[in-house]
């Protein structure tokens, strides 16, 4: 007797969002006028591009579930939709990770980001580890990632007190292709002329330092309980090959949070995958253009955009419509 192939549930399937704007005082129109983006009128700073946060939740884009929140779809589909591993996330009501766009035009405040001990005891919120990666800098673009040698707990308290913070901080030169890995307690800002594409924790808890003359709010007394001041002038991610099948492929975070990967796919060429439970996968085009084939109907995905594969979607690959540059996200 031939076994009947088992029914799809109608609502896994992958998912594509639409975002969320905000128009902090750094923002600009680089979201637009570099990468091709359709945004609103006026200062854009971020997009949320997945995103369920009390300040903030992206809601479908296609399918059944369309227009749903990202915390409904979660609440709906549970395990199905984020993985035996993330188990905790449906305890705590959250998707584990927020995925964001950013454009600097001006400096993003000095600041430090608890870890979730801290976080949940004082903000009740977690903390938050995160990554960068660079799609876009100016020629003399700039970020502050760490203490420059010779800085240590007193020394940057005595720098607090004279006005003279920016003396000890650490500035790194970047360019288009970089990756900064930065865990909780790292002190950083992203510098003008920088649109960078972030990978978090799903907190939207900041310290914030140092604000460069303009009249914000700081968190000294909380920073100075979780800056982390072993972190002494930091590098760029080195990213780690991984061979594959002829794809250029390369590990660029690893943390307790996610792992990502980054993949050069050339035109027609494919990454075959399953989601088999465990975990969602995140994909990012960042150039180029894809197909997501699976069990049910195909879905394009051109740059600059993100597409959400939920836990239990099974067997899947990504063709490459044409040569394209791709992240992979998942909970490791």
């Amino acid at each position: 007797m031939t076994k009947k192939p088992e029914k799809r549930d109608p609502l896994i399937y992958p998912l594509t969002f639409d975002p969320i704007f905000k128009d902090y005082i750094w923002g600009g129109r680089n979201l637009e006028s570099q990468l091709g983006r359709k945004i609103p009128d006026g200062t854009i700073a971020e997009s949320w591009e997945i995103a369920g946060h009390k300040n903030g939740s992206s809601t479908v884009r296609q399918g059944p579930l369309m227009g749903k929140t990202l915390p409904a779809v979660q609440e709906l589909l549970g395990e199905a939709l984020v993985g035996s591993r993330n188990r905790n996330a449906l305890e705590r009501g959250r998707f584990p990770l927020l995925i964001k766009l950013l454009d600097a035009n001006r400096w993003l405040s000095v600041q430090v980001h608890p870890d979730d001990a801290y976080g949940l005891a004082n903000e009740n919120d977690f903390g938050k580890t995160e990554m960068w990666v660079v799609l876009y800098a100016e020629p003399d673009a700039e970020i502050v990632f760490g203490f420059r040698a010779g800085i240590d707990q007193q020394g940057f308290v005595n720098a607090v007190a004279t006005g003279k913070i920016d003396e000890t901080l650490h500035r790194i030169a970047i360019k288009a292709g970089n990756v900064i890995f930065v865990p909780a307690g790292s002190i950083h800002a992203l510098g003008p002329g920088a649109i960078v594409a972030e990978i978090q924790q799903n907190s939207d808890t900041t310290y914030r330092i140092h604000d460069w003359g303009r009249d914000r709010e700081t968190h000294i007394k909380k920073a100075l309980e979780v800056l982390d001041f072993g972190l002494i002038e930091p590098k760029p991610v080195i990213p780690t090959v991984i061979s594959s099948n002829g794809l250029h492929r390369e590990e660029i975070g690893h943390s307790a949070y996610f792992y990502t990967e980054r993949l050069s796919i050339p035109t027609g060429g494919v990454f075959r995958g399953k989601c088999s439970g465990e975990t969602y996968e995140i994909w990012g085009v960042l150039s180029g253009s894809i197909r997501v084939e699976w069990s049910g109907e195909p879905l394009q995905i051109k740059a600059v955009d993100w597409v959400l594969l939920p836990a239990a979607l099974g067997e899947f690959t990504i063709q490459a419509i044409e040569q394209s540059l791709l992240l992979r996200v998942r909970t490791p």
